[in-house]
């Protein structure tokens, strides 16, 4: 319902806010759309008509948002209708790729009285949101009880005002419901706040859901206030009651009882004092004051108080506005196009607030423009509109708070009747033409027309109008006005059409816009299809023509096409050879026409030619092509560049916007890498077949200069340098390097071929002349920067002491074993070359068993396979003229020692022997580190060894058997280990020790199989290879039967059956899903059997394990 005009005070606009405001559908706040602003279109607020369908549609912009919108339809302000689909409630949500926006769609199916309330619909996105309302009312729907109006207008717009934030939104939605309900005598009014005052806590939902409240926090809020001990007053002998309700146009009395019959008092209303007037009138009789407030209105819904010195007391006055009711309904209208349209409705009161809807959108002024207009006079109320249309066609209602009316437009066209209609002409040329018609309405005017385009009067062509009768008249007649004759009656959906003919043919060819006169420009391999339009009477002969050849009517790829008016030139898929000049001849007895026009084929060009690279770089390389040999007709724009690595598939474009030049530095690419080139041309008509590959390339560049260059060594006539590795090597790697050198202040010279090696040796220098070097690296793409010296060097030889660099393994007894390889390295310096000299126990070595070499820096002595024979004192000796040094290695060639000798027994007592021995001949040229001694019973004959590493050369041996024979071997050891062969002895115990047992009894061992440990159920991964076992007591040795699901296991190679001193063992190699199942195991033997199984469960692998 629109909202009235508020009055200018705002105490008056927060007393009128029940009746005045807006209706707002349950759970109705400030919408988050004027922040957001997401929805791009919104449901609007409908009448329903009970029985139909009815569909709600929401568009919501995503183009900002990161993520796909999440949409709720609620009703009130809880109740999620998504629940409620079905075949009531359908919801549908679309997408459009190209706009970015949702549509989202409600449908009620058939709606019903229940339907009807306030809807929002709530949109979010990550941290954005934003929703709307709207209200859907059902047709049909009476007036609401007086009791939830009463309580509504009354009670709860004071709630919202001091709830705060807190306050929830109003429920009018029951105004707008209406049903047919018995006619009912007027009820008793009925004080919610006394009904909740005396309920139980438990009961408050259950009254408030009973009474319409839906601001649960709010209801609570204003009890307990109204609940709260109300202190004893000194100055108020009796308050103002909490609230009082009046009826607008009547009056109230507010009443109060003093302590201080003399005591002054103050009337407030919202604050601010009341001064005596004929509205407000003072009063005090005794204790008693009393304010009367004559012909209440909206303005003085308001908060009273009566202050007395410091005390106060408060109340509120509500006052109830009846509602508005229509006292004459709208009326159906039928009409025509152009006439103006009136809707009157009549209300119950003057200056009333009446909504306008069309087919269940709002019509106010803001929207309607100028095609509605809204007129008010006195109880009247009125909607016009100016030129009535086919689109103003449906249905109008008019809405107040207490009632609604609705009527049906309907428009239908004007009917024109056409008396005399126009004659087609058929005149010669120079002579005149008249065209004329005549229409049933005098006044309808209209316009002419030839072939669609209006005729403009002149000199030749006249118009003329004459009652119903209308005229075109055109004098000397010339070919080209030849044509259809239209004439258009103005405001009506008719039109008069005739023929004009003349004579002489006419072609009319456009070649416009193709380039150069009558020039058609075709690509190749599309259609061509020129459509030329030919007039003339009586129809004319059409001849096309390619030079002298005729281009023949016939079907083909190069055709014509001929109708009465048209003629069309085919081609089929244009080829290069249809390029040329064509004409176009028509004939008729009147005359004669020609045209000539010029068909041009072009087509893309030919692909590049010639690509290839012409200089790399370490990133870079530097491609070069020819322009196609065939351009397509059109002048190449530029070309488009794509590179790819080799062995790859994937091209990758260099450029983006076409490169004019034919030369192109290609960047960004991986050194010593294989790549291949290929270049497209573009013209106008599009993009070339890509070129051929160029040859493969590799983007490289030279190394950094070798470093740490430095002289090794200076002879009289050579210079030997050494230098590392350029610190940046590259994809090229090194080819070798290059040594160049001079005298100080000439040109440097190359000595020798290319190194492969860090070092070099310069020879042939001139002594005692300043030599500079410098050492260059060269790669595939070239030289590097030189590495120099800081400064020359002087070629002289120079004097350096022999010294012996003797290694630290070296300075202690070296020892190896028998058999095993020496390989001494020793370095040693001096200059010049010192002469190396060996000797062996101070005697110069002379053994075919040793090698020596000797090098430039150092001397090896080498072993084959050492012997006891090569331990002794090796020296060596390095000597330069008078100057001597020398070192000493200390050899000592060891192996495994000799068994003991004279092992015997020294005495035997109770369990024990002593035994006694004597170190062997042969130590293996190195000390006994220990004895092992070992112990064997004569009937078993099986080794045990009692004593390890055992230092002195006797040992006492315990644990023997009285009476029993025993053997004892004893080995020596040292570092290479045991000696290869014991010292044996064989001793007999001392009859007086023998034991004599009592005689032995047999006894029965015989016993049936019996399980002394069971199968256990089991669950293993399929793939994984497992086993399952328990062990069997029994004598004769019992058979053993394996078993699976009741079925003997045979030679099955997945299955291996093991028994080992009554442990059975049943091993399953890479069990599978169909092995799983139940295994037993029955053992048999001559006095009975015993059996045993197990449940086994195979798993398959979990996605972790198969991977």
């Amino acid at each position: 319902m629109p909202e009235p005009k508020k009055p200018a005070a705002k105490a008056d606009e927060a007393a009128a806010a029940p009746a005045d405001k807006k209706e707002q559908v349950p759970g109705e706040g400030p919408q988050l759309s004027e922040l957001t602003g997401l929805f791009v279109v919104k449901p609007e607020s409908v009448t329903a008509t009970k029985g139909k369908d009815i569909t709600f549609v929401a568009k919501v912009d995503s183009s900002n948002l990161t993520r796909k919108p999440n949409m709720k339809w609620l009703k009130g302000k809880w109740l999620d209708l998504g629940s409620k689909a079905g075949k009531h409630l359908q919801f549908k949500e679309s997408y459009d790729r190209n706009t970015k926006i949702y549509t989202y769609e409600m449908s009620i199916i058939k709606v019903v009285d229940g339907d009807a309330g306030g809807y929002r619909c709530e949109v979010t996105s990550k941290d954005k949101c934003d929703s709307c309302t709207f209200e859907v009312s059902v047709q049909g729907r009476s007036g609401d009880g007086h009791l939830i109006t009463l309580f509504r207008t009354t009670s709860w717009r004071h709630l919202s005002d001091h709830a705060g934030e807190d306050a929830g939104d109003l429920d009018f939605s029951a105004l707008l419901h209406k049903r047919e309900r018995k006619q009912e005598g007027p009820k008793e009014e009925v004080d919610v706040w006394e009904i909740l005052k005396a309920a139980k806590p438990c009961d408050y939902e259950k009254i408030a859901f009973q009474y319409g409240i839906t601001d649960l926090r709010g209801m609570l809020k204003r009890l307990k206030k109204m609940k709260m001990e109300i202190k004893k007053s000194d100055a108020f002998l009796r308050k103002l009651d909490p609230a009082y309700s009046v009826d607008k146009g009547k009056k109230i009395q507010l009443s109060v009882e003093v302590a201080d019959p003399d005591v002054p008092i103050k009337w407030l209303k919202n604050g601010q004092e009341i001064k005596p007037s004929a509205k407000y009138v003072f009063e005090s009789v005794g204790n008693k004051r009393t304010l009367t407030i004559n012909k209440c209105n909206l303005s003085d819904d308001a908060a009273y108080e009566c202050v007395v010195g410091d005390e106060k007391c408060f109340t509120e006055v509500f006052v109830k506005e009846p509602p508005i009711t229509i006292t004459k309904l709208l009326d159906d209208v039928h009409t025509v196009v152009g006439e103006k349209v009136e809707f009157e409705v009549e209300v119950s009161e003057e200056g009333a607030s009446v909504k306008w809807m069309k087919d269940g959108v709002e019509l106010n002024r803001d929207t309607a423009g100028s095609k509605y207009r809204f007129k008010k006079d006195g109880k009247r109320h009125i909607l016009i509109i100016n030129e009535a249309t086919k689109e103003d066609i449906g249905m109008y209602y008019a809405f107040t708070n207490g009632g609604e009316s609705k009527a049906e437009l309907e428009v239908e066209d004007k009917e024109l009747e056409v008396l005399q209609s126009i004659a087609d002409l058929t005149v010669k040329a120079a002579e005149q033409a008249v065209f004329k018609c005549e229409v049933s309405d005098e006044k309808v005017t209209g316009k002419w027309f030839k072939d669609g385009v209006e005729v403009q009067p002149s000199n030749r062509i006249k118009m003329s109008h004459i009652g119903r009768i209308h005229k075109l008249t055109i004098d000397d007649v010339k070919p080209s006005d030849a044509g259809d004759y239209t004439f258009v009656p103005d405001g009506y959906a008719l039109s008069l059409s005739s023929s004009f003919l003349t004579y002489p043919p006419k072609i009319h060819l456009d070649a416009s816009g193709t380039g150069n006169k009558n020039t058609i420009i075709v690509v190749a391999g599309n259609k061509l299809r020129l459509d030329v339009e030919i007039t003339g009477e009586p129809a004319p002969t059409v001849c096309w023509m390619k030079g002298d050849k005729v281009v023949a009517e016939a079907e083909g790829r190069v055709r014509v096409e001929t109708r009465k008016t048209l003629s069309s030139f085919v081609i089929e898929g244009a080829e290069k050879d249809d390029e040329g000049h064509y004409n176009i001849t028509v004939t008729n007895p009147a005359g004669e026409d020609k045209a000539e026009l010029f068909i041009k084929i072009v087509d893309v060009p030919n692909p590049p030619e010639n690509v290839k690279c012409t200089s790399v770089g370490e990133d870079y390389a530097t491609i070069t092509w020819d322009p196609p040999a065939f351009d397509g007709g059109v002048p190449i724009k530029g070309y488009l560049m794509e590179r790819k690595k080799i062995g790859s598939s994937r091209w990758t474009k260099l450029n983006f916007d076409v490169y004019e030049s034919t030369t192109y530095e290609a960047k960004k690419m991986i050194e010593g890498v294989l790549y291949e080139m290929r270049v497209y041309a573009v013209n106008s008509i599009g993009v070339s077949q890509p070129s051929a590959n160029s040859k493969p390339f590799m983007p490289i560049a030279p190394t950094s200069e070798p470093t740490r260059l430095t002289v090794d060594d200076v002879t009289d006539t050579t210079c030997a340098l050494k230098w590392r590795p350029p610190e940046r090597i590259g994809a090229g790697g090194i080819d070798g390097y290059i040594i160049e050198y001079c005298k100080e202040g000439s040109k440097y010279l190359q000595d020798g071929s290319q190194l492969e090696k860090n070092q070099y040796r310069v020879k042939g220098l001139p002594v005692g002349e300043k030599m500079l070097f410098r050492v260059v690296a060269v790669n595939i793409a070239g030289r590097s920067p030189p590495a120099t010296l800081t400064q020359a060097v002087t070629v002289r030889e120079i004097m350096e002491h022999p010294k012996i660099r003797l290694p630290r393994h070296l300075r202690t007894k070296l020892i190896q074993a028998v058999g095993e390889k020496v390989n001494l390295v020793i370095p040693f310096q001096g200059k010049p070359r010192p002469v190396v000299t060996w000797f062996k126990d101070g005697i110069p070595l002379d053994d075919r068993t040793v090698g020596i070499r000797t090098g430039e820096l150092d001397t090896i002595l080498f072993i084959r396979s050492a012997e006891r024979t090569h331990s002794g004192k090796y020296t060596l000796s390095v000597q330069i003229e008078n100057m001597l040094d020398s070192a000493d290695i200390h050899i000592q060639i060891v192996d495994k020692p000799g068994p003991p000798i004279a092992v015997h027994v020294t005495d035997v007592w109770g369990f024990n022997a002593a035994l006694e021995w004597k170190p062997p001949k042969d130590d293996g040229n190195c000390e006994i580190i220990g004895y092992t001694i070992q112990k064997a019973d004569m009937k078993t004959k099986e080794w045990f060894t009692v004593y390890e590493h055992n230092h002195r050369p006797s040992c006492t041996v315990s644990d023997l058997v009285m009476g029993n024979e025993y053997s004892f071997r004893v080995f020596s050891e040292n570092i290479c280990g045991l000696s290869d062969e014991p010292a044996n002895l064989f001793c007999v115990p001392r009859s007086s020790l023998a034991y004599n047992p009592p005689p032995y009894k047999e006894r029965d061992i015989n016993r049936s199989p019996k399980f002394t440990a069971p199968l256990v159920d089991r669950s293993v991964v399929a793939g994984y290879t497992t086993a399952i076992s328990c062990a069997v007591r029994g004598y004769p040795k019992p058979k053993i039967i394996w078993m699976k699901n009741n079925m003997i296991i045979g030679e099955d190679p997945k299955f291996l059956m093991q028994n080992n001193q009554g442990v059975l063992t049943l091993n399953i190699r890479k069990p599978s899903l169909f092995d799983g199942g139940r295994y037993s195991c029955r053992a048999i033997n001559d006095l009975g059997q015993d059996e045993v199984e197990c449940k086994l469960e195979v798993r398959g692998p979990s996605p972790q394990t198969s991977d």
